[in-house]
């Protein structure tokens, strides 16, 4: 495995963890991971890159290793986050970013809403969630004031074995060789030996603000980026989380004016884990295509 380091930036109040591979010379490459996951788990699609990339991958404020936030989770800030981390690992140009579920999500918007910093763009199903209505609103806002007085928590696991043994429940496709490799960064230890998910349980919170497709698409539309689409070989997450309209999935897809799609074969929403290496090389051509022409010496060792 190529190993990573360990950076601890403040960004916005917050200590952020950021994982790094690579050099710092090297072409900077943003990876932002998903809901409920961390950057550890991008370390097989970075064994699996072929190019010399300088590879930055934070957690998002509340899981990992960062600081969880005081006063709870607002999507809008991971847009600032992540222009407080570009501001310190790209600041000089715009950068490649692939982001993964909750990640592509954050960063889809991000390009629209700063296209000058995103150079090209990867989503890994992160391509929106289902319209909100209105009438959803009074219970929507009465179950997230049931859940804050309430408050929330994580089942716990017994051991790192358990943990892994969940994590392939979640992604049957990932190895057991690997699955306990990223155990011990998705979970942190409790007092009684137990173990529970490296996140602040809020995240479990629901969100009280409705998914509002229409602000979506605005910022689709403004992206300048050349954007990849990358689907999982299973369509049940993407059905289950963003509808299964084939005349929304055409309103989504016309909001980008530079859109390439590819699926991952015999690969589930976990895509990365699952199937690392075929996501590496689907992913890293397009980045290079739309990147300026680069002198690598030679493949990274």
């Amino acid at each position: 495995m190529r190993p990573s380091r360990s950076d601890f930036p403040v960004l916005r109040g917050l200590r952020h963890h950021v994982r790094t591979w690579g050099e710092p010379a090297d072409p900077v490459l943003v990876l932002l991971h998903g809901w409920m996951d961390v950057s550890a788990s991008f370390q097989f699609v970075v064994d699996a890159l072929a190019s010399r990339w300088f590879v930055v991958a934070p957690d998002w404020r509340g899981f990992g290793q960062s600081d969880w936030a005081r006063d709870g989770y607002w999507f809008p800030d991971y847009l600032a986050d992540l222009d407080a981390l570009l501001d310190l690992y790209a600041p000089d140009g715009p950068a490649p970013i692939v982001g993964h579920s909750m990640g592509g999500n954050i960063a889809g918007l991000y390009a629209g809403i700063r296209p000058k910093r995103v150079s090209v763009l990867v989503l890994a199903e992160g391509f929106g969630l289902k319209a909100g209505t209105p009438g959803q609103a009074p219970a929507r806002y009465g179950r997230w004031l049931d859940e804050v007085r309430a408050g929330s928590g994580f089942r716990s696991y017994a051991d790192l074995e358990a943990v892994a043994t969940h994590l392939r429940r979640n992604s049957p496709r990932l190895t057991l060789e690997r699955a306990r490799h990223l155990a011990p960064h998705w979970s942190m230890q409790q007092d009684d030996g137990t173990r529970v998910p490296a996140a602040d349980p809020r995240h479990k919170h629901v969100n009280p603000v409705l998914y509002r497709i229409e602000e979506a698409i605005a910022c689709w539309q403004a992206i300048t980026a050349p954007t990849l689409w990358v689907w999982g070989g299973d369509r049940d997450w993407m059905k289950r989380f963003a509808g299964d309209d084939p005349d929304d999935w055409a309103r989504r897809r016309a909001a980008f004016a530079h859109l390439t799609e590819c699926r991952i074969e015999d690969a589930g929403h976990m895509m990365h884990l699952e199937q690392p290496e075929a996501f590496a090389a689907a992913v890293e051509p397009f980045l290079l295509s739309a990147l300026p022409a680069r002198a690598d010496e030679a493949p990274a060792a």
